[in-house]
């Protein structure tokens, strides 16, 4: 059932990465492939905003569900889109995404 009333909620990568090491949050990358090369989180799923897959979602029963792009922007949308959509009742976007991440020296790949 889709959610008029949820609202998708802006967290900054410490707490991500709080929830994250404590095993309370699911990441969910919808950047393009290309950006992957500079920087990834090996915990998350690759899902691009421009080929969104419903069935791509990770599993977040109990979780939080983070979603992050590269500054925070297709984070927000599609975070808004699983709660207007019923796929979620919660879901979180990383302000600032992966180039804050990546700033902030919390851990990541690249290349």
């Amino acid at each position: 059932m889709p959610s008029d009333t949820a609202e998708v909620q802006e967290i900054d990568t410490a707490t991500a990465k709080e929830w994250l090491d404590r095993g309370e949050a699911v990441m969910l990358d919808v950047r393009e492939e290309p950006e992957l090369f500079e920087a990834r989180l090996a915990e998350a799923t690759h899902n691009p905003m421009s080929a969104f897959d419903l069935e791509n979602i990770p599993a977040s029963e109990g979780k939080k569900l983070v979603v992050f792009c590269a500054h925070g922007m297709r984070s927000y949308q599609v975070a808004d889109y699983l709660l207007r959509q019923g796929v979620v009742s919660e879901a979180y976007s990383m302000s600032g995404g992966m180039v804050a991440w990546a700033q902030a020296g919390l851990p990541h790949e690249s290349g």
